[in-house]
């Protein structure tokens, strides 16, 4: 039998990406999820696939996306909290804060797709301690915030160069995008962390290359695609290959500027990988998608999550945290 594998997508809307990168133009919140929505789900109807779409609160809460949003349960998939304001610096907030950003989210998405969220994952990779005692305490079923990668000083560098336009405070909301080198040394498999005295909660890393720690979710895939497409294909099944070799069962992220090109966003140009056409990207990503089902038997995220805590067998992490980013040791691994 085919190993199990998680699917999923963050669908960071148009004003995210801008308010994300200093335009101030965000704030009319400008859309795509009209395009885009219809897409990502003609394409996973086409793989026969069932994914978990992580929603924006705010998103969620206005009225002219309400039934392209409602399309999403209809179709059979999943929803996720992926905060209200979609702020990369969740992990700055207090306690009270980060629980109207989840609890608002939650409400939203119960309000206009039909379901309540059981999943969590931080806007640009952004957790804290405070966030997971929030979804302990609200009866999530798992969090998706870790990225486990050497990579993230690197990827800020990158950030910074190309939004010259952010003000002092923006830039000092923004000093920790990414997190640390050490984040490299979390976790690539899929564990339960001990949060505090309040219990535990399983945790799902968006999975990087077994060892190197590289990610490998299809938007780093896309871009290397632009310099050679062979390359690209071959990066993936390496990877998807080593998570085989190591016992891994991977979880898969998708953005919707995968399957968005310039020639559709173009406010959006800016981004790494926008100079290729939509029909061009969505292509590409459907080789890689049939890729992955012929290593692993896929499913959404929330399904993933009840079946691997059905098994009993996942390690339990005492976790540290320092200047509110997460960083795990392992002081304690245990049969849950």
């Amino acid at each position: 039998m085919k190993r199990l594998a998680s699917i999923s997508i963050d669908i960071d809307n148009q004003w995210s990406y801008m308010k994300t990168h200093g335009d101030n133009d965000w704030e009319s919140f400008p859309s795509y999820l009209d395009v885009l929505i219809p897409k990502t789900l003609d394409f996973f109807r086409e793989h026969e696939l069932r994914a978990t779409y992580f929603i924006v609160g705010q998103d969620a809460v206005l009225e002219k996306n309400a039934s392209v949003l409602r399309r999403i349960t209809e179709a059979g998939h999943e929803v996720g909290n992926h905060s209200f304001r979609h702020e990369p610096w969740l992990h700055l907030y207090d306690e009270e804060e980060i629980e109207a950003e989840i609890g608002d989210t939650e409400a939203a998405i119960e309000n206009v797709t039909g379901k309540r969220p059981v999943g969590f994952r931080g806007p640009g990779f952004s957790v804290s301690e405070t966030v997971l005692r929030v979804l302990k305490r609200r009866g999530y079923r798992f969090d998706a915030s870790t990225l486990p990668t050497f990579l993230g000083p690197l990827a800020r560098a990158y950030y910074f160069v190309q939004s010259s336009n952010l003000t002092p405070e923006e830039k000092e909301q923004r000093k920790l995008l990414f997190g640390k080198a050490r984040e490299g040394f979390r976790p690539v498999r899929s564990h339960l962390l001990q949060v505090g005295g309040d219990g535990e909660l399983l945790e799902i890393p968006v999975t990087t290359f077994p060892f190197l720690k590289i990610p490998f979710h299809l938007s780093y895939v896309l871009y290397l695609s632009t310099f050679s497409p062979g390359i690209a294909r071959l990066y993936f099944k390496s990877a998807l290959t080593a998570c085989c070799l190591f016992h891994v069962e991977p979880s898969l992220l998708l953005h919707p500027l995968d399957f968005l090109g310039g020639d559709e966003v173009d406010a959006l140009a800016f981004f790494p990988g926008m100079e290729m056409e939509g029909e061009k990207k969505r292509n590409r990503i459907s080789t890689y998608i049939r890729d992955y089902q012929n290593f692993f038997k896929v499913l959404p995220m929330g399904e993933y999550a009840k079946t691997v805590l059905s098994r009993g067998d996942l390690p339990l992490l005492q976790a540290r945290f320092s200047t509110g980013r997460q960083e795990q040791t392992v002081t304690e691994t245990k049969k849950a």
